[in-house]
């Protein structure tokens, strides 16, 4: 069999969105799916050309459901890797909904046992952020988010992340 990929999720959160990216490419063998959020914050971040090289294959979200999850059942990947996360993309994932192709991919990972890593966005009550001009600004996440990334934590089989070091670790894990 070839060597297993890496589903990798982007949602729209632009908080270490560049860093994230640069992770992804650090690998040959990734799929990227794109959350319809994470298409126009990759504009405004104008990341969106640095994802278009040849080893990467990108999925743009057409549709809630996909038919790309068999891939999952199949053994095609390794790991699944959401990161950045959003706040909302974690709510959907403590709560199980499954109403976008990002959650669906998630819900999926989960029902086939391929390990998934997720890098929320909401990791402290008082988060550094740089904006999409380069600006710092400080973000303060709801009480309701980091309760949120605290249950997922809890989830079998689901890594939470809380930094780009800690990521890479955990993909050394899955991945040559």
């Amino acid at each position: 069999m070839a060597e297993k990929r890496i589903a990798w999720a982007i949602t729209g959160a632009g908080h270490n969105l560049e860093e994230c990216i640069e992770t992804a490419l650090n690998h040959d063998r990734v799929d990227i799916f794109l959350s319809k959020a994470a298409e126009e914050v990759l504009r405004v971040y104008h990341l969106d050309a640095r994802i278009s090289v040849p080893k990467v294959r990108v999925y743009q979200e057409t549709k809630p459901s996909t038919p790309l999850v068999v891939r999952f059942f199949a053994g095609e990947y390794a790991v699944f890797v959401v990161a950045p996360a959003s706040s909302n993309s974690v709510a959907k994932f403590v709560c199980g909904i499954s109403d976008s192709e990002v959650t669906n991919l998630f819900a999926q990972a989960g029902k086939s046992r391929v390990p998934v890593i997720v890098y929320p966005t909401d990791l402290a009550p008082e988060i550094d952020s740089i904006g999409p001009r380069g600006q710092r600004f400080k973000v303060y996440p709801r009480p309701i988010d980091l309760e949120n990334t605290e249950k997922l934590r809890s989830f079998p089989g689901v890594a939470v992340v809380s930094s780009r070091e800690e990521l890479e670790r955990c993909l050394a894990a899955y991945v040559k």
